[in-house]
């Protein structure tokens, strides 16, 4: 590992995604997310996914300078074409959206076509819990995972993220539908290291330990992670009338496309009560007894933000492999990468 510091590391990025073509706004929100996933240890959505963002605005799937609009607005709900903006700020333009409709109607529904890939989709619903909602966020995409009971990728490994305040830190669920991400399976890559055999598929559909080997993701927990994707596949994409799965199966190109969900929570009672409600829970739940082998309990997202918390003053460490593509990447746009943070 290679530790950089988060503000030149973030910079870093930006840079390299505005040389490659994303419009400045663009370029500096996708930065932003992409270290606040490594941050926070998510570095399946870190910057490892710069050069695969590079190729794919080569190859015409982002177009790093279209900006996303909302087409329909209909009472709590709305719709945003994206155009295959950047993920991340269409994204954020679906939430605030979301965030905006709750604080009319009590709640607030954005669905968002033809996005690309967002990142850690956490972000976004932390982005309703500080404005004092529950937020809720959906993304859905094209075949990489089995269904359960097919050795063949028939679904996405879409991502469902649910963040709620608390009287301290939100609590903030953010999950793969497949056993883990891909990001994890690039990150195995990078770091020369094996995964579990009940994390990918090969070519041939069996198990794989090869992470250079691996095509086709596991569903988490078999039938319902299968399940779950495809119940998120009908609320982003079908609901809108653009199907991403069933029309990459039938051999067109596929869509992505996501969901925000803001519940503003203080029409139900006072955000203290909810708040204070919240982390009772959390006390409860804490003082279970542990599990054999297990020193604590831990709420959603309570180890990403310790380990963003340490790592933002600290450091953020890369694998080795995703130092030597950013820095080839970065290479062919005349730019290479900051100064470790010992150096």
């Amino acid at each position: 590992m290679t530790v950089f510091r988060a503000p030149d590391l973030t910079d870093f990025a930006r840079r390299l995604l505005e040389a490659a073509g994303y419009a400045p706004h663009h370029a500096a929100r996708s930065a932003e997310i992409l270290v606040w996933a490594d941050a926070r240890g998510a570095n399946s959505h870190g910057v490892l996914r710069i050069p695969r963002y590079i190729e794919m605005i080569e190859h015409g799937i982002i177009r790093p300078k279209a900006e996303p609009v909302v087409t329909t607005r209909n009472g709590a709900i709305a719709v945003i074409d994206a155009d295959r903006a950047p993920g991340p700020s269409a994204m954020v333009a679906a939430m605030d959206t979301a965030i905006e409709l709750a604080n009319d109607f009590s709640i607030g529904w954005c669905s968002a076509r033809n996005i690309t890939h967002a990142g850690a989709v956490g972000y976004f619903a932390l982005r309703a819990a500080e404005a004092g909602c529950v937020g809720i966020v959906m993304t859905a995409s094209g075949p990489l995972m089995a269904y359960h009971g097919s050795r063949a990728a028939g679904l996405s490994t879409n991502p469902l993220s649910i963040a709620v305040p608390a009287s301290g830190r939100p609590l903030l669920l953010d999950m793969s539908t497949s056993t883990v991400a891909l990001g994890k399976i690039m990150h195995a890559r990078d770091t020369g290291t094996a995964i579990p055999d009940s994390w990918a598929l090969d070519e041939t559909g069996a198990a794989t330990t090869d992470a250079k080997r691996a095509v086709t993701l596991t569903p988490m927990a078999g039938p319902k992670g299968s399940g779950l994707s495809l119940m998120i596949e009908i609320l982003s994409s079908v609901l809108i009338s653009n199907p991403a799965i069933s029309t990459a199966l039938a051999g067109g190109n596929s869509a992505m496309n996501g969901a925000a969900l803001a519940i503003r929570i203080d029409r139900f009672g006072t955000p203290e009560t909810f708040a204070r409600l919240v982390t009772e829970l959390v006390t409860e739940l804490k003082h279970l007894p542990p599990a054999p082998g297990s020193d604590q309990i831990l709420m959603p997202g309570e180890r990403g933000f310790r380990l963003a918390q340490d790592r933002m003053a600290s450091g953020i460490p890369v694998a080795q492999g995703t130092v030597n593509r950013l820095a080839e990447t970065a290479a062919n746009f005349g730019l290479r990468l900051p100064d470790p943070q010992d150096a």
